[in-house]
């Protein structure tokens, strides 16, 4: 049961062929014995999900559905750690928008899945849970930051799941896992009840099986919010009636800066064939250019390292999280706090923001920096100007071993090459399944869209994935 769509699972619903307590059971059951190997989840409160299952009303556009959180959005009564251990024993006092939004819709909230810590990181090895493995191949990462819900949803152990994405946190781990992973244009989805990275940056999405169950379930979670100033107020549209317009006419930029030196040829291979499958179907393809992406990784690690400092000064042992026994003083109680309660890459991020918004280097580092992210989203304003959506890979990469780039930070940061441009632009993507290497380790193609384009952009992807079987494919779990 538990490898249904949600379509499929609100058919069984409606039929009464299946129960939406059952529906917990068999998840309960999957988990139960595929987790101890996978480490998707935090915090499972199956008691709860069938309490919640028993009341659910299935005439609900979600109503019975199992969704599964990243442990970075806050759900009232469960807890919410950022898979850190500065807020172990933290438990959420009030619902995300987004969680009030789907409990309106009558989905069930399953449990919290793993993530790397505060959302920092590309292979979800930098969480005090432990490191979540990717269904595939269980010596390889699930990408990151959303990692863990990744590999729930591409390993049957969720039927959709909430992520974040600041730099490609959605996209990239959906793409090594074989799974839809959107990011909305920033502003469309509040980000109120999320604990917050890099505000600028972080945006919540979806992870799905198909395009159909994004679509639907970013018209439920989609929307202004006045708890939210960065959110807009803006109609949201059926998102699952424009699925099916298919591709004849429109124009597809190909941009050239994303295909590198470096790209593993066989990712290469995978998208070459997807952008010929796209001029099949009637898609006129275009070469674009977006000079400004070879600045994008820098960019961004001054940026977001420089909202990462601000935001997380709060974690401090006074108001809530951990604190540090017997301090000396509060500067002594500040100290310890922090330092025994952030992982190693929270910490390397902290000290690099710190610096490049300090006096005499703001201007330097930060002030530049803000400069050429109007650059970077000039360059995708002009090239949306020539075509309606572009292509290209996801990650350079499939996924790698384990332990691999950990002593390496550049190399880790570089795994989100192809998806951070996308942040810093606040514009909207999307990765879907897009064949597998020859040791069957999944690709992902990546289609961005201009901002508010979600429309364009998930019928461009809908089109890929009605012609392919590469969504169908299942782990060997």
């Amino acid at each position: 049961m538990t490898s249904l769509t949600i379509p499929e699972l609100r058919h069984k619903l409606s039929i009464g062929a299946v129960k939406p307590r059952e529906i917990v059971d068999a998840l309960a059951t999957r988990v139960a014995a595929i987790d101890p190997k996978l480490k998707a989840y935090n915090y499972v409160n199956a008691d709860s999900a069938r309490a919640e299952a028993d009341q659910a009303d299935i005439t609900k556009p979600l109503g019975g559905v199992p969704i599964a959180i990243k442990d970075v959005i806050n759900v009232q009564g469960d807890p919410c750690t950022c898979a850190s251990k500065i807020l172990q024993g933290y438990v959420a006092p009030y619902d995300a928008t987004v969680i009030t939004k789907l409990r309106e819709a009558g989905a069930v909230f399953f449990g919290r899945t793993n993530m790397d810590e505060f959302a920092m990181g590309s292979s979800t090895e930098n969480s005090s849970w432990g490191v979540t493995r990717n269904p595939w191949d269980l010596d390889r990462i699930p990408g990151g930051s959303s990692g863990g819900s990744a590999a729930a949803v591409a390993g049957h152990e969720a039927f959709a799941a909430l992520g974040t994405d600041t730099g490609g946190s959605i996209r990239q781990p959906a793409a090594l896992c074989s799974c839809v992973g959107l990011k909305p244009t920033y502003g469309r989805v509040s980000r109120y009840g999320l604990v917050a990275f890099a505000s600028s940056l972080d945006q919540i999405g979806t992870f799905t099986k198909t395009t159909e169950e994004a679509a639907m379930l970013l018209e439920i979670i989609a929307g202004h919010d006045f708890l939210d100033n960065t959110s807009v107020d803006r109609p949201v549209p059926k998102y699952t009636h424009s699925l099916h317009g298919g591709v004849k006419g429109l124009r597809l930029g190909v941009p050239k800066e994303y295909f590198v030196d470096g790209m593993d040829p066989e990712v290469e291979k995978a998208i070459r064939a997807a952008i010929d499958e796209y001029k099949s179907q009637g898609a006129k393809i275009v070469e674009v250019t977006l000079p400004h992406t070879k600045y994008a990784v820098a960019v961004y690690y001054i940026i977001a390292t420089a909202e990462c400092s601000a935001n997380l000064a709060r974690f401090d042992g006074v108001r809530y999280g951990k604190r540090a026994a017997n301090p000396k003083d509060i500067l002594d109680m500040y100290g310890r706090t922090r330092a025994e309660g952030f992982g190693a890459e929270v910490k390397r991020r902290i000290i690099l923001g710190t610096y490049v918004l300090s006096s005499g280097y703001y201007d330097a580092y930060y002030n530049r920096a803000q400069k050429v992210r109007h650059m970077i989203a000039e360059d995708f304003r002009l090239a949306f100007q020539k075509c309606d959506a572009l292509l290209t890979p996801t990650s350079p990469t499939a996924a790698f071993k384990i332990g691999e780039r950990t002593q390496d930070p550049l190399q880790m940061y570089l795994a989100d090459i192809f998806t951070i441009a996308v942040n810093l632009a606040g514009i909207c993507g999307v990765s879907i399944p897009c064949g597998f290497t020859s040791g069957k380790l999944p690709i992902g193609l990546q289609i961005i869209g201009p901002k508010w384009g979600e429309e364009t952009m998930l019928r461009v992807a809908h089109a890929y994935e009605q012609a392919t079987p590469w969504h169908k494919e299942k782990p060997p779990l």
